[in-house]
């Protein structure tokens, strides 16, 4: 039988309505959003209110029991008179003992060699100063640290923190009204870090040793910096 030119035409139109539906359910893609990287940092002082100290005593000889006595006399002796001051934290330290050997290659012991040490801390520097320089008497001094106590650093953490996150946002917010764009973040990355001032300048432990004298100590401070890093993206 014959399709006439009638049959064709319906037949046509049913396709294009069938089709219309699944063009207008098309999605078209999204453009990608345009992102900007960039950091900001802030810095704030801290006080070096703890001091730290270490001392120790050394003694050789050929009987490694009598240098052990003689050592062990002098620490206990300096750590009975570090616990009478009640502004100072003493405890023991390292503890070593070793040969000496003859300078003549054949590894025979001439003697015997021992070092122990005590390490001292305080926030109060006139009472640090004072003790290090008594106990100078018997023992030597190896080092003294200035440095923040933890709590006046996390406050110079918190504080500089809020300062970067604040250049962050308002960098954030120069970046996207120049190109004439709002901005909303996208991610945030934050840091910190801390840097050790040098040690205090101190006369020989010698010459401190043989006057007795207070310890010169000044605190100062360190600087805390915190680093805010992170992505914006710009939107209309």
């Amino acid at each position: 039988m014959r399709t006439g030119p009638r049959v064709l035409a319906l037949l046509a139109a049913s396709m294009l309505i069938a089709a219309a539906p699944a063009r207008a359910t098309e999605v078209k893609p999204q453009a990608a959003a345009t992102t900007v990287e960039l950091s900001a940092e802030a810095s704030k002082a801290a006080v070096n209110d703890l001091a730290t100290a270490v001392l120790y005593v050394e003694r050789n000889g050929p009987n490694p029991a009598a240098v052990a006595r003689e050592v062990n006399r002098e620490i206990a002796a300096a750590l009975e008179l570090a616990r009478g001051r009640n502004d100072v934290k003493v405890q023991s330290g390292n503890t070593s003992t070793w040969p000496v050997y003859a300078q003549d290659g054949k590894g025979r012991i001439t003697a015997w060699r021992m070092r122990s040490e005590i390490e001292l801390e305080s926030r109060n520097l006139g009472a640090m100063s004072e003790l290090v320089g008594e106990l100078q008497s018997s023992l030597a001094l190896a080092h003294i640290n200035m440095q923040p106590a933890p709590e006046t650093r996390r406050k110079a953490i918190d504080e500089a923190t809020v300062d970067a996150l604040q250049a962050f946002e308002q960098r954030a917010g120069l970046i996207a009204g120049a190109l004439g764009r709002k901005h909303r973040i996208a991610h945030l990355s934050v840091g910190h870090s801390g840097f050790q001032p040098p040690m205090p300048r101190m006369r020989a432990a010698a010459a401190m040793a043989a006057e007795a004298a207070p310890a010169p100590l000044e605190g100062g401070e360190s600087q805390v910096s915190v680093h805010v890093s992170g992505r914006i993206e710009l939107v209309d």
